[in-house]
């Protein structure tokens, strides 16, 4: 697994970017404990990140991880916006030209977790180039 993390995470003095560094941690717990192989990390193509990649099989799973104290400022699904939307299937584009197989069936998920409850949206949009 590539772990695309650029900086040490001990440094870093936003508790929010660590929040959302151990929020992905834990969504790779949950994965693999379900038997997908996470085979990405803070993919980067550019300013663009995606990320988790996942693969069980033939099926590719991009997934954006929303961390979040709680639902003050509404559910973490709702943060993934049309323009995240876009940046995730620009990012995902890029994997699949590297890294994909003819025979890949791909998918966009979201994780939110919340309070450490972990939540798993399997096929939570999709693209218009399906």
């Amino acid at each position: 697994m590539s772990d695309g993390v650029h900086s040490d995470p001990a440094s870093w003095s936003d508790p929010r970017h660590k929040r959302g560094l151990a929020g992905e941690e834990q969504a790779i717990r949950f994965l693999q404990s379900r038997g997908w192989e996470v085979v990405a990390h803070r993919f980067r193509v550019g300013r663009i990140e995606l990320d988790l990649v996942a693969r069980r099989g033939h099926l590719v799973a991009f997934l954006e991880v929303k961390t979040r104290r709680g639902t003050a400022f509404g559910s973490p699904f709702e943060a993934v916006t049309g323009a995240k939307r876009r940046e995730i299937v620009k990012a995902a584009r890029v994997w699949m030209d590297r890294y994909g197989q003819r025979s890949d069936v791909y998918r966009f998920d979201c994780i939110a977790i919340v309070d450490n409850k972990l939540e798993h949206l399997e096929d939570a949009f999709r693209p218009g180039w399906r």
